[in-house]
């Protein structure tokens, strides 16, 4: 308006006004998104049943072929069931018509739980989460000069994690294990010690409590700042800041023994944080890497630049929060 009109205006006018705007529509946003819940109507043929309703999005089941006046955000229907008769398939075809959205079951309970699940990867899905070529380049390109940027701010972060380390208890103040990593090569990733040197147990984290774990240890595993030192393995792209996150060796094993498709995650760089991490928090048992890893298929299947700013977001949370930390 102050340009089309030719009114003077300064940038602090226009700057000012752009942080207004920014708070009101952010404001309108969340209000809005308080007060109202999606609302999707589910046909109820074949693995609907599956769907569960969250505080977010409302699921009504649909009687007849008919919306009967209510307003919908969406029609779910499991696309794929032989007992979709003639009369429901027109139905949708009709909602289409009429611009209401008409979703596929797998896709919204994707949507819901963040999550692939595995018994769900047909022989051409499974060709089909091969992440961006393209976004992998950038991606690690934006990594690069992040990290590189991040090193000397954080260093005395990391100076002063260091020595707390050494005085809290005896030895080295990092720690270094072979894990798995980007197409499947192993590397040595780095982390400030969180352990005592001189107890032994298995080869991965047992829990939050864990007699194992160092005061100081408990401190920076709540706070994320034992992985500081992997900023080195991203600037060797070794890793990224956003990826599924590297298992040790034996945990690979163990995994791939026991888990379908583990391998696959290895399809792009594992990360500092991931989509499973600020989701589901560690799980180190089978069952629990089996969400983990539908957790990961996810993030392959949706690689882009958005989901690894949500992710970040997610990831300040965590810190804050403390949860997801081991």
């Amino acid at each position: 308006m102050l340009f089309f009109t030719r009114e003077e205006y300064t940038r602090q006018v226009l700057f000012g006004s752009y942080l207004m705007s920014l708070g009101w529509f952010y404001m309108a946003f969340f209000l809005g998104r308080r007060y109202r819940r999606m609302k999707l109507g589910v046909v109820p043929v074949g693995r609907v049943r599956e769907l569960k309703p969250t505080p977010d999005i409302e699921l009504r089941s649909l009687d007849e072929p008919d919306l009967a006046g209510v307003r919908y955000d969406g029609v779910v229907a499991d696309l794929h069931a032989d007992d979709l008769t003639p009369e429901w398939e027109r139905f949708l075809a009709r909602c289409t018509l009429h611009h209401i959205p008409v979703y596929h079951v797998r896709q919204i309970q994707e949507s819901m739980t963040g999550r692939v699940r595995i018994e769900h990867l047909t022989e051409n899905e499974y060709g089909s989460l091969l992440p961006s070529l393209s976004y992998q380049g950038a991606k690690r390109f934006i990594d690069l000069v992040a990290a590189l940027l991040l090193l000397p701010i954080l260093a005395p972060v990391m100076l002063a994690t260091a020595m707390a380390i050494r005085l809290d208890s005896p030895g080295p103040a990092f720690f270094i294990q072979q894990r798995m990593g980007f197409r499947g090569v192993p590397f040595k990733v780095y982390k400030f010690r969180s352990m005592y040197i001189d107890q032994r147990g298995s080869g991965f984290t047992e829990g939050d409590d864990d007699p194992r774990i160092t005061r100081v240890g408990r401190f920076i595993r709540k706070c994320r700042l034992d992985e500081l030192p992997q900023l080195l393995n991203v600037i060797k792209g070794e890793m990224s800041f956003i990826g599924p996150r590297p298992e040790s060796m034996e945990l690979s094993d163990w995994y791939e023994r026991d888990v379908a498709f583990f391998s696959y995650r290895h399809v792009v760089r594992p990360g500092i944080s991931g989509w499973a991490q600020v989701e589901q928090g560690y799980a180190a048992e089978v069952d629990g890497m089996t969400t983990k890893l539908q957790y990961d298929f996810y993030y392959i299947k949706h690689f882009s630049l958005w989901l690894d700013i949500l992710i970040a977001f997610k990831t300040l949370k965590t810190i804050v929060t403390g949860f997801g930390a081991r």
